[in-house]
């Protein structure tokens, strides 16, 4: 049976995932889950995957949005953890040029600030060396006129120079995504929105959980050889249910981003600052906006709906006003935030900015197997130390033989172009035949590097299908890109759609006000939901835009 990921079939791919017994059951659809579901197909595994959520619904859409180094962890001397993080970089961006983009991110060095020139510019060519980074892309020493040459909004008292190095900048969910739908082509079942709420016990080992369809109410029964819980901030609730919470736990810190409009803040270039109290702040050009973050703060509320409360949301204009002087930005100014948590691995006695983010898996009497603490971007090395643990057990246990990870150079969905050298050119071609559809450049571009080589399927859908559109009153880009959510992407939902799929609401506010009527109608008809069911959904989605707009209380 050919493996499929669309909305129509969410309940197909879990009878199917309930007829077999499964050698390895991923729990989390972030992307640490994404990263473990693809690596133990591509071995030959029975792998499947359930979410209660929507994919990358918790951490995995709420990060920074940058597959980096993490140059701060060698201040911490986590000389291992910049080196392996370092080359996966390259890795990611080469198995997904279309969701991964080189970014120089400009260092901006102070007199009595965080990073002094000599050590700035040591610590750079450690991490060129460390991260194994190209010869284009190494880093190069800038003096204060040419510092402020790159950008010009920088504060100019006490400023020094500069260092100017390469990061990666991705689309997180987007990217969570391409890993599942690879996965999912090769075989893999995975559905979201299918909450475990017990797990199954032959003697005292788990061999099945019980899953709660959060769409239709219904529950299931899934077995599997091997269960790996990768939910991110509710892994210790998962060991809980398991009975086998002991010894370390998860410290949840969380982060927000402001995204204000470039004509508020033109910001020219990415750059990682100094904050009065001594840590690093992001600022980043995308897409007509500039989003600036994060804050890191210890967090015990809703995992589900962190929000952003007035300290953060003062805690971060406060940065710009101190980093940015001229630029004027005040409250108002703010158009959308997200919040997201890290579910870190506690060390008493420090405080969230000094927590590892070193990864870890904690084995339970039952077999279940946790994955905790991480980065994004490295997720394929954390999935493929699961994976290799999962391979052993079966083989111990079961005499399976399966082979080594093959995740390192294997392309992503959408990213099927033959690496990153390719993509200049793949990407001017699909440009022209998006004006040849009547799209302008700009939204032409950004649906070329939405969807990589499977914008195909988008352009055919604008073809054979944008006469629809105007049942929905939609616009015929943002129609097709509504049909290939629902039949390739597993939208559920007007969030799923809106902010994982297309990202607009942090990027894009004015379609979402202009358009998400229509949207949540068109989601409606097509999914034959009831009024009732469309009033929830529409309810969902605007808890969801009160929570980027508007600060919670603490």
């Amino acid at each position: 049976m050919t493996a499929t990921f669309s909305t129509y079939n969410r309940e197909a791919i879990i009878e199917n995932m309930k007829k077999q017994k499964l050698d390895l059951l991923v729990i989390g659809g972030g992307v640490t889950g994404a990263g473990i579901l693809l690596d133990a197909q591509t071995r030959g595994m029975k792998v499947g995957l359930v979410e209660m959520q929507d994919f990358a619904a918790g951490t995995s859409s709420r990060s920074t949005k940058l597959v980096h180094g993490g140059l701060r962890y060698l201040k911490q001397f986590e000389v291992k953890l910049v080196a392996e993080v370092g080359k996966e970089r390259a890795i990611v961006y080469e198995n997904a040029p279309h969701v991964t983009t080189p970014e120089w991110m400009l260092l901006p060095i102070y007199k009595n600030g965080t990073f002094g020139k000599f050590s700035t510019s040591i610590g750079l060519k450690v991490y060129d060396f460390l991260a194994g980074v190209k010869k284009q892309e190494r880093r190069k020493m800038l003096s204060a006129s040419e510092t402020l040459k790159h950008e010009p909004l920088l504060k100019k008292s006490g400023l020094q120079g500069g260092g100017y190095y390469v990061e990666y900048k991705t689309d997180d969910a987007r990217l969570t995504l391409e890993i599942m739908k690879e996965a999912v082509a090769r075989g893999a079942s995975a559905v979201n929105y299918s909450k475990v709420t017990s797990f199954i016990y032959n003697g005292k080992k788990a061999v099945g959980v019980k899953v709660e369809d959060q769409l239709t109410g219904e529950v299931h029964e899934i077995y599997a050889k091997k269960i790996v819980n990768a939910t991110g901030p509710w892994v210790d609730e998962l060991r809980e249910e398991d009975r086998s919470k002991t010894g370390k736990e998860i410290h949840h810190t969380k982060g927000i981003h402001l995204v204000i409009d470039q004509s508020k803040f033109p910001l020219k270039q990415a750059v990682y600052y100094d904050t009065e109290d001594g840590r690093m702040v992001f600022a980043i050009p995308r897409a007509g906006k500039t989003y600036v973050g994060t804050t890191d703060t210890d967090y015990k509320g809703d995992l589900a709906n962190p929000g952003m409360t007035e300290e953060d949301l003062n805690y971060v204009l406060n940065t710009i006003s101190f980093m940015f002087p001229e630029v004027k930005v005040t409250r108002d100014d703010v158009e959308s935030s997200w919040s997201g948590l890290r579910p870190l691995i506690h060390e008493p006695k420090k405080g969230p900015s000094e927590i590892s983010r070193k990864d870890e898996v904690f084995h339970s009497p039952s077999g279940l197997l946790t994955i905790a603490g991480g980065k994004l971007t490295g997720y394929r090395k954390m999935a493929e130390k699961v994976v290799d643990i999962v391979r052993d057990q079966l083989a111990d246990e079961e005499n399976a033989k399966f082979p080594d990870c093959r995740t390192q150079h294997l392309e992503l969905s959408g990213g099927k172009m033959g690496g990153s050298e390719n993509f200049g050119d793949f990407l001017r071609k699909k440009v022209q035949e998006g004006l040849a559809l009547g799209l302008d450049e700009a939204k032409a571009r950004e649906l070329v590097q939405r969807y990589g080589t499977n914008i195909d399927v988008v352009y055919g859908f604008m073809k054979e299908r944008g006469e629809e559109a105007k049942s929905c009153n939609l616009p015929k880009s943002l129609y097709a890109s509504l049909l290939y959510a629902l039949e390739y992407e597993m939208a559920s939902t007007p969030s799923d759609f809106l902010i994982r799929r297309i990202s607009a609401l942090y990027f894009d506010i004015d379609t979402v006000y202009k358009w998400k009527e229509n949207v949540i109608r068109c989601m409606a008809d097509k999914l034959g939901w009831d009024e009732e069911e469309k009033r929830d959904y529409a309810a969902e989605f605007e808890e969801q835009l009160r929570l980027s707009v508007e600060p919670v209380n603490d």
